[in-house]
This record gives structure tokens, sequence and C-alpha cells, in this order.
């Protein structure tokens, strides 16, 4: 249900991208339109990983430099049939982590120096085979494509009203592209939200099915969601496009309800818990070395 969800929204992305083409220029403005989308996907695909690891300042490590994440990645890619996607650490004080890459050849995933700190090993496997649900459902490329498709309807939308509303002959008139300013960028935020949180509930269910221990996820989310209220993350508050990349919403005074990335975390708990058909247990506490 949630895959066909997802597309049916992002064909709605599609359809109102399009909409506003047509509005900025008829049918001459919906293929130059495409054509801009294209070339801004097509980066996308190609770059966009390195793009995201570039602006958190990730550093790859591997069996030597960080044995024991490594290894864990290592063993439950193994567990959810994935090649070993590459590992990478950034210096951040927030818990978090994020999955990036096209498919699962291209694969890595990045977790913050505060998830090491501040969570058991069993937490971590539960955060890491999340991530890995990502790359197996191939989301990180879903959810780079609706964050292009967002950006460019925006930037159609503030094209329409500075170019199409000084033309006396647009039938939409300034008062339309007023309206078409305001309401679709409004409109691709709340479809790309709608997509991303709906993605959320899926990783974390593929995320349980690796590990086997649902409450080592559900864990993980209570006590990353109370410590991302407390600790900043600067570069995600630079770059609110990417909050959606991690497993907790890392900003700061954000949207909420139809406006969030994520859905609510009490809610994907219960999901947890009633998957491990039992109250949710606390894993072992404390950073793991």
């Amino acid at each position: 249900m949630n895959t066909l969800r997802t597309g049916i929204l992002m064909a709605a992305l599609m359809g109102l991208f399009v909409a506003v083409g047509a509005a900025v220029g008829g049918t001459g403005g919906m293929l130059i339109a495409f054509c801009v989308a294209g070339a801004m996907n097509l980066f996308a695909y190609w770059n966009s990983d390195k793009v995201l690891l570039s602006m958190y300042g990730a550093r790859q490590v591997d069996a030597a430099s960080a044995p024991d994440l490594y290894r864990l990645v290592e063993q439950l890619a193994s567990q959810a049939g994935l090649p070993m996607p590459k590992v990478f650490i950034t210096e951040n004080p927030q818990p978090n982590a994020f999955a990036t890459g096209r498919d699962p050849d291209h694969a890595a995933v990045c977790v913050t120096t505060g998830l090491m700190a501040q969570v058991s090993r069993e937490e971590l496997a539960g955060v890491l085979a999340h991530e890995l649900g990502h790359v197996k459902h191939r989301d990180t490329l879903i959810m780079t494509i609706t964050a292009v498709m967002a950006g460019a309807i925006s930037m159609l939308a503030n094209f329409a009203f500075f170019m199409g509303g000084r033309d006396r002959n647009n039938p939409l008139g300034l008062v339309g592209m007023l309206v078409v300013m305001l309401v679709a960028p409004l409109a691709a935020v709340l479809v790309q939200a709608a997509i991303s949180r709906s993605r959320e509930y899926e990783a974390d269910k593929a995320g349980a099915e690796i590990t086997g221990r649902p409450l080592w996820l559900a864990s993980a989310l209570g006590r990353i969601e109370k410590a991302a209220h407390q600790i900043p993350n600067y570069p995600a508050d630079a770059n609110p496009a990417t909050a959606h990349m991690f497993i907790i919403n890392p900003l700061h005074g954000g949207f909420s309800g139809l406006f969030a990335t994520h859905p609510a975390t009490a809610d994907r708990v219960a999901r947890l818990r009633a998957m491990a058909g039992q109250p949710e247990v606390a894993a072992q506490r404390g950073p793991w070395g």
C-alpha cells in the first residue's frame, strides 16, 4: 500500500510540475521545464551522494579505522542480502544517521559521532538496519528525485510570477500568477513530505526484519528523538532540504503536522512494538566501543 501511495504521490508531483510549466509558457514552457528538470535529475542521480556527504563533512571509514562499526554494517548488509555499502562518519554531536546513493551497488550509510556516543550497540544495529532498508527499497533515489522536483516547481512558480505576471496576454493574469507562486511550492512540499513519511514506515519495517529485533530500533528512535530536540545540527539547519534523509528530523523549530518529513516518532515506535508482539523493552544504555 505504501509503495502504491508513493507512486501516486510522485505522479501528482509530476502533474503539478507539468501544470506550472504550462502556466508559465504554455506547451513551449512545459517542454523547457521538462528539459531543465531532466538535467537536474540527471545531476542528482549521479552526484547527489557526493554532494550530500560533502555538505556534512563526512569521512569514509573501513575495517581498519572503525572496525566495530564497519563489521556491524557488513553483518547487517549480509543479512539484508545487500552489497556492502560505503561507511561514513560525520563529526556532529546530534545522534542521527542517513543513507544515500542511487542504488544498492552505489550506496553509503553515514552516522554521526553523536549517535556512536549515545546509543547501545543493539540500538545502533537497529538504526543501521533502518538505513539499509532505505537502500534496499531504493528510497534514497526516490527522495532525491522528489526533492529535486519540489525545488524545480518552486523555481518555476517564481519564474511564472516575475515573468508571466507582467505579460498582459497571459490568461492567468497577475492574480493567477500570484496564486501559482504561492500554492504550487506549498503543494510540492506537502507531496514531498507525504512521500518521505511513507518511506520511513517501510524502512522501519525493513530494519526490524533485518535484525529480527524491532525493539532495538524502537528504543533508538526514542533516544534519538529526545536528543535531537536538545542538540542542534547546524549543517542540517543550513541545508533544510536534506532533513528528510535522516532517520529523525534533525531540524529545530521546523514545520510539523502536514509539513513534517517524518512520521510521529510515537507512531513509529508503536508499529515496531506491535511487530515485536510485546511491550517496549529498553536496550542496554550507554555508548559502545
